[in-house]
């Protein structure tokens, strides 16, 4: 029977053939799709350089995706439509399974390109931007002018976030406010157990460790409200461990760490000197 007639390598390749074109037809409609509709509204939005950089990571990974999803589901509706049992009286044990070396062969160079490519392009994407997680007390992504970068420290312990400004004389707040359109150096740690500080609408996500400096850099845009979340398990008010923040013209800011410095004036002298680290107190409460 020639390869065109109704053998097996007949039917095989009009099969084949079948698939190929109808998931090439459903990728170049959904792909463009994807990247151009859904793309650009993918979280955690544009209200930093680090977060904007998430969304176009978040739409890579979904673009290349789409055609592998649209690959497998148009294989199966296309297998559901032309190997139906159309006669089940005649039925016996169902068609034979036969071994396809051709395509076993591809299929792997395929997945492994897949899988060697998205690991190349996420590894650049941490040396490059720190993709806005900390990176311990020494970062490797240093963003441009990273000496000149505004320092925040974050503490956590439970259960609350607090803030403390080493280049406003070590006044620590109970809010969050930053500057638009500037580069910030979170320096993270913990005072008692491990906990995470998520500040979503930023795209930052580094872990607090007692004992730990965890540094991560964000380049503000304009004003922005944003959310603070314990994104670590840190005791039995974790789900409470949470606060409001925002992003404010610089003018404002300025007037709001004013305030803040002289509102908390007797509290700064009783702190302890600013260190890049604190260690967990035993006697402190814990959950």
């Amino acid at each position: 029977m020639s390869p065109d007639g109704g053998g097996p390598g007949g039917r095989l390749h009009h099969d084949a053939r079948n698939v190929t074109l109808l998931w090439l037809l459903v990728s170049a409609i959904m792909t463009p799709i994807v990247i151009f509709v859904f793309g650009p509204h993918l979280p955690p939005g544009h209200g930093t350089d680090e977060a904007a950089g998430q969304v176009v990571d978040n739409t890579v990974l979904l673009a290349i995706a789409t055609p592998i999803a649209a690959g497998v589901l148009v294989f199966i509706a296309y297998s559901l439509w032309a190997f139906r049992e159309r006669e089940p009286e005649l039925a016996a044990d169902g068609a034979a399974l036969r071994v396809h070396s051709s395509a076993q062969f591809w299929w792997i160079i395929a997945t492994a390109t897949v899988a060697l490519s998205l690991s190349a392009y996420g590894t650049i994407r941490l040396l490059e931007t720190g993709a806005g997680g900390g990176q311990g007390p020494e970062p490797i992504a240093l963003p441009p002018h990273a000496s000149s970068a505004l320092p925040v420290q974050v503490i956590a312990q439970q259960w609350q976030f607090t803030y403390r400004w080493p280049t406003f004389g070590g006044v620590q707040t109970r809010e969050l406010e930053l500057p638009a359109h500037t580069l910030i150096e979170f320096n993270v740690t913990s005072l008692d157990v491990i906990h995470s500080f998520w500040a979503y609408q930023l795209g930052v996500k580094a872990d607090a460790n007692p004992g730990v400096n965890n540094i991560a850099y964000v380049t503000t845009r304009g004003p922005l409200p944003f959310e603070v979340r314990c994104a670590e398990l840190c005791g039995v008010w974790h789900g409470y461990m949470y606060n409001s923040g925002s992003v404010v013209p610089r003018a404002a800011f300025a007037s709001w760490i004013a305030k803040q410095r002289l509102q908390y004036a007797p509290a700064t002298r009783s702190l302890p000197p600013y260190s890049k680290t604190y260690f967990p107190n035993p006697q402190r409460r814990s959950g």
